[in-house]
């Protein structure tokens, strides 16, 4: 396991092979012809649709579920991909309980949303499976523009102006294009190589170089971009993570879980991924839930995640949530680390009843004690370092308008850039709104 060794109570190989495949497939099988059909045919089309503007990326959902109905999934696939070229992905991740769904007036009239995400899916998953891409490359423009992260925003941003005819050469750190798509979900969420095709097949529009094992201030700076590129694009990620400040911080087996679900993602063969007995995930995010969910996959025994606030607080949707505790991870809130005790290896963690006070979140005096061989933290992330001389908002860069930055002809988007929910969906639609002002940039120049 990353930055540790293995300890007694951390094993590879607690469930063979079987298990193993049964629990990391499909989360959401897709829907068939018929049952797309019959998905769609729910929709009001709404004229002023509520689940349009719950969209981060504005795609026309009446529009797209429409030509579902009417037996066109290619054009609704065009439809979704003209403003998302990731639609893939995100009818897959996509929190839609708290976006289009949780808008959709059938929710709010019955208590049961049309299936907006499965039917994104479909459309999407049927046109990259005939393997030609819907749009066409404009003529070369004699631009160059530097995109540095192969994440969903940069890969979004990327598309974007290689269709306006744009030359692009997209830089990232990692050995694979994809960030928080490839490196970053939940196995169960995007199975198969999902994320890897869905890369191949957006590079399908021409006019992107990929430069892998890039990483800024490292093999270049920001002013060598700027030199030799007429624009620069920043979705750079976050790629550092908050620590908990507590003694015993070092011992073994107290690992990001970031790291835990990057290691699970690229393993070839998850029968010799180590998991613990006794899991403890301190966070209520997204990555904390992921994290927690696959550790019981895997065969952990007892999982439990802790958050310092209220469970209605949690950042993660309610939906995911629900589908941790029926995977039979037990969720504390209300509670923070205060100790990590072990020998070596961590063994216990001690944590403190919160709760709210004037000055904010307060820490008791009552505190409890779980056994632990393995502990995740998912606390938050950070900018792993500043790209001089960009002005920050907080710990992330800060932007204005469509993702300008304080230097000239450099812009920024995703996680990395102040604003915004960290969301896969929002990510995208950053990149390309930045395409498109970048865009009207170079031809104003």
């Amino acid at each position: 396991m990353t930055n540790s060794q293995l300890t007694p109570g951390v094993a590879a190989g607690r469930l063979d092979a079987e298990h193993l495949a049964a629990n990391f497939a499909d989360v959401a099988p897709p829907l068939g012809a018929h049952e797309a059909r019959v998905a769609a045919d729910r929709c009001y089309f709404c004229f002023d649709a509520p689940c349009v503007t719950a969209c981060p990326t504005s795609i026309d959902i009446p529009l797209f579920i429409r030509q579902i109905a009417t037996d066109t999934p290619e054009a609704a696939a065009r439809t979704i991909f003209a403003q998302n070229i990731l639609g893939g992905t995100c009818a897959r991740v996509c929190p839609t309980e708290n976006l289009c769904e949780g808008a959709c007036v059938r929710e709010a009239a019955e208590g049961k949303p049309v299936e907006i995400g499965a039917l994104q899916r479909f459309a999407t998953d049927g046109l990259m499976a005939a393997g030609g891409h819907p749009f066409t490359r404009a003529a070369p423009t004699g631009r160059k523009v530097a995109v540095v992260g192969a994440g969903p925003a940069g890969l979004s941003c990327a598309h974007r102006l290689a269709l306006l005819g744009h030359a692009v050469t997209l830089y990232d750190a990692r050995p694979k294009a994809g960030g928080l798509n490839e490196y970053g979900l939940a196995a169960y969420k995007v199975p198969g190589g999902f994320a890897q095709a869905e890369v191949e097949w957006l590079l399908k529009i021409g006019g992107i170089a990929v430069v892998s094992g890039w990483a800024l201030g490292r093999e270049g700076s920001l002013e060598d971009l700027r030199a030799g590129h007429d624009a620069v694009f920043l979705g750079i990620g976050l790629g550092g993570v908050n620590a908990l400040g507590l003694a015993g911080e070092q011992l073994d087996q107290v690992l990001p879980a970031t790291d835990f679900i990057r290691e699970l993602r690229q393993a070839s063969d998850l029968a010799q991924l180590p998991v613990g007995r006794d899991v403890v995930v301190v966070g209520g995010g997204m990555t904390a839930i992921d994290a927690a969910v696959q550790s019981k996959l895997l065969g952990a025994e007892k999982v439990t995640i802790v958050y310092r606030r209220s469970q209605a607080e949690m950042p993660a949707s309610r939906h995911e949530q629900d589908h941790a505790t029926a995977s039979g991870v037990k969720i504390i809130p209300n509670a923070a680390p205060v100790a990590i005790f072990g020998a070596g290896a961590v063994r216990e963690v001690e944590f403190a009843y919160t709760r709210p006070g004037p000055k904010g979140l307060e820490i008791t005096s009552q505190t409890f004690r779980l056994k632990a061989d393995q502990l995740f933290t998912a606390i938050g992330q950070r900018l792993a370092g500043t790209p001089a001389p960009l002005a920050l908002d907080g710990n992330k860069i800060a932007v204005t308008g469509a993702g300008r930055t304080s230097l000239p002809n450099v812009w920024a988007g995703g996680d990395c850039a102040a604003g915004g929910d960290d969301l896969t969906v929002t990510a995208v639609a950053e990149g390309r709104d930045a395409a498109m002002d970048i865009h009207a940039s170079l031809k104003g120049a």
